[in-house]
């Protein structure tokens, strides 16, 4: 289905060049006569990205796309397999597959475009093991944040009570806290 570039949004899957390509970021620009659309786009086979000043009008390839809950199994080269509940195998690219799985969850989201596995997100929550970070504040209340370092290598802010060993939950796209696991 054709799109107009106007009628994009982040997180589309569009197909440009002969590369399924996901919608990273796109703004509105208008001068006295025209508009035009700023879009992001990352290859989900590379992971590059690639920004485009496209006319209103331009049309895009609009891809119809799946969701399916799936778990990893293991690598196998340069592809990613993972399975779902029904115990049917989806193979993706490393590359679509390294953002999600520096979470280690035991479920993740694949995206199926015409039945084929093209990328893989990190589930809505995930409950990750704090490394390193301050010692907890008692007493000063909980509403502070402060820095912390996960055992993924990834640094975040979390509550001022959380200390080094506990776990947190957050959300992998934003990073942000959302609790701490007793």
């Amino acid at each position: 289905m054709q799109i107009n570039a106007l009628d994009l949004r982040k997180g589309h899957l569009v197909s440009y060049q002969n590369r399924i390509c996901t919608v990273a970021d796109w703004s509105i620009m208008r001068n006295d006569r025209r508009q035009y659309v700023y879009v992001t786009l990352k290859d989900l086979k590379t992971g590059r990205m690639q920004e485009l000043k496209e006319h209103g009008d331009s049309k895009f390839e609009f891809l119809e796309n799946e969701k399916v809950e799936l778990s990893h199994s293991y690598s196998d080269g340069l592809e990613e397999v993972f399975y779902d509940k029904e115990g049917g195998e989806y193979r993706c690219s490393a590359e679509a597959a390294k953002d999600a799985l520096i979470w280690g969850s035991d479920s993740y989201v694949g995206f199926l475009v015409s039945g084929a596995l093209i990328s893989i997100s990190p589930p809505a929550s995930v409950v990750v093991e704090v490394k390193e970070t301050a010692p907890p504040i008692r007493g000063g209340g909980s509403t502070g944040l402060k820095d912390a370092l996960l055992v993924n290598g990834i640094k975040v802010r979390v509550a001022n009570l959380v200390a080094t060993g506990e776990k947190v939950r957050l959300d992998p796209l934003t990073l942000e806290f959302r609790e701490r696991i007793a």
